[in-house]
């Protein structure tokens, strides 16, 4: 099961939040901004202090660091994928959810079709597109 969703800017900012469970404790706006910032600095912080063995290569030569890409925890996991342009998706499943890798890349496509294809939008803004909400919902749904 799928819990929730946190879209962060490559600055830190939370652009994006949904939960999609019922019944969970919802956080705040102000938790939900407090858990953007905080998420983002710790996964500067950590592709930063990767070692050497753990890095790759992108095609043009240039050192690849991933960051965090899981924490576990008691209960839940929390993912973590990042563009090249440095926005983090986060998604917040149950242990037992099986295809975490294809439903963020998945996201990242509707972001790049309902998002940076709208002509509307301003990169690093608050994300207000009908259209976004309702493909990630029944993608949410049909995972």
């Amino acid at each position: 099961m799928i819990y929730s969703l946190y879209i962060i800017n490559k600055a830190g900012g939370l652009v994006y939040n949904k939960s999609f469970a019922e019944g969970l404790n919802p956080l705040s706006s102000n938790e939900a901004l407090i858990f953007a910032g905080t998420f983002h600095g710790v996964h500067a912080i950590s592709s930063q202090i990767t070692p050497s063995a753990a890095v790759t290569f992108s095609p043009n030569g240039e050192p690849e660091t991933t960051g965090i890409s899981l924490i576990e925890a008691e209960g839940l996991f929390l993912h973590c994928f990042q563009t090249p342009t440095g926005v983090l998706f986060i998604l917040i499943t149950d242990p037992s959810q099986n295809n975490t890798n294809f439903v963020l890349t998945k996201i990242y496509e509707l972001y790049s079709d309902y998002v940076l294809k709208n002509p509307f939008h301003t990169i690093d803004m608050p994300i207000r597109s009908e259209m976004f909400d309702i493909t990630i919902r029944n993608l949410i749904r049909a995972n």
